[in-house]
């Protein structure tokens, strides 16, 4: 028998312990088309705060009582579907689980870039392509420009950076601690700015920016909003363009955000586009064609914070807003 992660209750604010229910699955017989899945990684996003709200968006809710979703890696230890045989290393998207049974069409191989399988659900995985797409073909950001970057020790903004940095602009990151900092320099970034050290955002914004001989910045990846989009609409250049991947300020809270500058997207005309990987999936080829190169090349770092066991799930992912994780959010079963 097999278990898995459920939503107990809708969380009030931040999620407790309370919220979640680790129930038992029965074993059931495979169809034909059908394989079983052995999970060895699972994925933990931040994105997946909002589907534990009754509300609708983009992907409906986690259904109380049910098994709750997410992107896992996994071996075929029992398989009748066609293509697919045990031993089989592959990718789908129920997580949150042991164990897993999914029929072939939504299950997918692995490219052979020769990389650990859990990079698949991190800088080669969702959170690399909404970096990669949401910085290139969202915001087009092109060589030369100056890029701002919040989280940018998190799984999707250290993609960010370091995409920017092989493709020639300048990047200026924000984490929090001196330990995260010093990790986003190391990927290449141009200055960094510590948003947990005292004072306005905005001043060290500025102040990075004078210290690269810069005015403003040309693009801003969003993955935090609040005052770092403040700070972004304050220093936005003309035509600057804003991909707006996350807000993990607010996924906590019904607070409304508070924008100070948001008047100058119109003298500045300045475009913010909302992104989801989801539109982009037509063009995978080409990211694994370009993200396979820089790895191939050494111009690629991978950063991942790992828990173990089942288990750990909820902790894990309560550490995505704690500021627990450098990198990819894993945990490994």
């Amino acid at each position: 028998m097999s278990r898995a992660w459920s939503l107990k209750s809708r969380p009030n604010g931040m999620p407790v312990a309370s919220d979640f229910d680790l129930i038992d699955l029965p074993t059931t017989a495979l169809n034909d088309g059908e394989m079983r899945i052995a999970n060895r990684w699972l994925s933990v996003d931040p994105y997946m705060r909002g589907r534990m709200n009754d509300v609708k968006s983009y992907v409906p809710p986690f259904a109380l009582g049910e098994p709750m979703q997410g992107g896992a890696i996994g071996e075929v230890i029992e398989s009748r579907a066609e293509g697919f045989a045990v031993g089989d290393v592959v990718q789908h998207f129920l997580g949150w689980r042991d164990e897993a049974v999914l029929p072939a069409t939504q299950v997918q191989k692995l490219p052979a870039l020769g990389v650990p399988p859990q990079q698949f659900l991190g800088l080669l995985g969702m959170p690399g392509m909404t970096g990669y797409f949401g910085l290139l073909h969202v915001a087009e950001a092109k060589a030369g420009d100056v890029v701002f970057v919040s989280a940018a020790a998190g799984a999707v903004g250290s993609t960010v950076v370091q995409v920017a940095k092989a493709s020639g602009m300048t990047v200026i990151g924000s984490a929090g601690g001196a330990d995260k900092c010093a990790l986003v320099k190391g990927l290449g970034a141009d200055a960094v700015i510590d948003y947990k050290s005292e004072g306005p955002l905005l001043k060290k914004l500025l102040a990075a920016l004078q210290g690269l001989g810069k005015d403003g910045i040309d693009v801003y990846f969003d993955n935090v909003g609040g005052e770092h989009l403040d700070a972004a609409l304050a220093t936005g250049n003309l035509h600057a363009r804003f991909a707006i991947c996350g807000m993990i300020d607010i996924y906590n809270t019904s607070k409304p955000t508070e924008l100070r500058y948001l008047a100058r997207l119109i003298g500045m005309r300045i475009r913010m586009t909302g992104l989801l990987v989801s539109d982009h999936m037509g063009k995978t080829a080409e990211f694994y064609r370009v993200m396979g190169g820089w790895l191939a090349e050494g111009k690629l770092k991978n950063e991942e914070t790992v828990f173990e066991g089942l288990d750990a799930m909820p902790d894990a992912f309560f550490g995505l807003f704690t500021g627990g994780n450098t990198g990819k959010m894993l945990v490994k079963l």
